[in-house]
């Protein structure tokens, strides 16, 4: 399933309290997503890594009750104790059997030793596939039937409607827009250390903000996504220098064209990142009126990600001739 569907699925069923697993390849924005959804509904959100607890982590340590002459268990203080979010139980099938114990009592009654989870909190779990090279255990089969499973999927257009509204860096976009294979290149029967996934692309944009030096940026870069894909993308930052001023276009005092399908990229990715850093009903008429004389692929594919981002251009003037003119394109 894709981001944009899992998301409205996951959703529903976080505020019915229904136990949901997400399983995915490493890096692909599964925790992302669930804490996007925390944040929109203003529910509380707990990540628990699993995999790094023990049994008593979860069940609390027991204690001697002087008053009722038995032991008790105390609950641990990062478990919630009031209110509404999600709990989200990271990593569960790389975690030990008995800690799937602990777990599946918790997901099961809702409770674990003396703690009940209060009535508004819902319980979301993920971990990686068992064939995607991590630590993991098979899930038994009366834990995994207390979920409702889903399996999510890497898609280009999610990753960049997400990526312009997390302010990514233009020139990613701009080279995933033209690479679509390097979004993800995790291969489960190789044994490379780096590869390219969402997350290790979100530090490459941390790594071209940094002052580091050009003498090493290759090298770095290698280290986030891998050597193959490292070598493509700053190679492909050199197209940069040919592209016409963007800040001219939006404000209409130059319209310059290419007909270079890797400056095109570039320069559709730049367009829609300038105009969504300070959106005007000018710089969108200005926008959309450039489109008009570009290649239709690359008019439709700026036009879609204004759209994805929330842009409305239904009432521009432009937008009707846009809409005549490439209307071939969108059936």
């Amino acid at each position: 399933m894709r981001a944009g569907e899992l998301t409205q699925a996951l959703q529903a069923l976080v505020l019915q309290k229904v136990p949901t697993f997400l399983w995915g390849a490493p890096g692909i924005g599964k925790s992302s997503i669930v804490k996007q959804i925390a944040e929109k509904n203003k529910l509380g959100f707990i990540d628990l890594r699993l995999a790094l607890m023990d049994p008593t982590d979860l069940k609390g340590i027991p204690f001697y009750d002087k008053e009722s002459h038995t032991a008790l268990w105390a609950p641990p203080a990062f478990l919630p104790s009031e209110g509404q979010g999600i709990l989200f139980l990271d990593e569960l099938n790389s975690a030990a059997p008995a800690v799937q114990s602990s777990a599946y009592q918790l997901i099961l009654d809702r409770r674990v030793g003396e703690y009940e989870l209060p009535e508004g909190w819902a319980i979301v779990a993920a971990g990686n596939r068992e064939g995607d090279r991590g630590v993991t255990y098979r899930m038994p089969a009366p834990l995994a039937n207390r979920f409702v499973h889903f399996e999510l999927e890497v898609s280009v257009d999610d990753w960049r409607n997400w990526a312009y509204k997390s302010g990514l860096d233009s020139r990613i976009i701009a080279y995933i827009s033209y690479k679509n294979e390097h979004l993800f290149t995790f291969d489960a029967k190789k044994e490379h250390k780096s590869f390219a996934t969402p997350r290790s692309w979100e530090y490459v944009g941390s790594i071209l903000q940094s002052a580091l030096p050009a003498s090493v940026l290759l090298e770095t870069v290698s280290g986030a996504v891998g050597r193959d894909v490292a070598v493509s993308f700053l190679s492909f930052l050199k197209v940069m220098d040919r592209l016409p001023d963007i800040g001219k276009i939006l404000s209409a005092d130059d319209f310059v064209y290419s007909d270079e399908v890797d400056v095109l990229y570039a320069l559709s990715s730049g367009l829609v990142s300038h105009y969504l850093q300070n959106p005007s009903d000018e710089r969108l008429e200005n926008l959309l009126r450039y489109t008009l004389k570009l290649k239709g692929e690359f008019a439709v594919m700026i036009a879609q990600d204004l759209q994805r981002a929330g842009i409305t251009m239904e009432g521009s003037t432009v937008f009707k001739e846009w809409v005549k003119k490439f209307s071939y394109l969108l059936q």
